[in-house]
């Protein structure tokens, strides 16, 4: 997971990841401005600042379920907030007990379909944007719903 920040559109677009030691349910983020990410207006572009989250809460998941589960992202929105003039830091966070309800919905054979919040801060603290994925959680071996 470490080598998350040489994927190429992380690469071209500056997003750099961190995995804070002995916390598999954490994820840090962050993404300067540069004049490759840069938008028609000097600030950060929409779509990096989106590209920046896509998989960070799939990831969590599947390190802290195990080989038995899928995960896929099912929809995501984001609310722009303030325009991004700076770095930009989201921090993903799954808690023990919300990784541990999923997982009993999903050994059930549950429709699981856990919804998560991001938020997109600027280094002065100022809330960027809000990012809400609905993910798709099931055991490898229970029937599709």
């Amino acid at each position: 997971m470490r080598l998350v920040s040489f994927y190429p559109p992380y690469l071209g677009a500056g997003v750099r990841v961190t995995h804070p030691k002995d916390d598999a349910y954490r994820i840090v983020v962050r993404m300067a401005l540069r004049w490759w990410n840069k938008n028609l207006f000097g600030t950060q572009f929409g779509g990096s600042l989106y590209s920046m989250c896509d998989p960070h809460f799939v990831f969590i998941l599947l390190r802290n379920l195990g080989p038995g589960y899928v995960v896929w992202n099912k929809s995501a929105e984001i609310e722009f907030l303030r325009p991004g003039r700076g770095r930009v830091t989201a921090t993903f966070h799954v808690p023990p007990e919300k990784i541990a309800e999923i997982r009993a919905g999903a050994d059930r054979g549950e429709k699981v379909e856990p919804m998560l919040v991001v938020e997109i801060v600027a280094d002065d603290g100022s809330l960027v944007a809000r990012v809400t994925e609905t993910l798709w959680v099931r055991k490898k071996d229970s029937p599709r719903t």
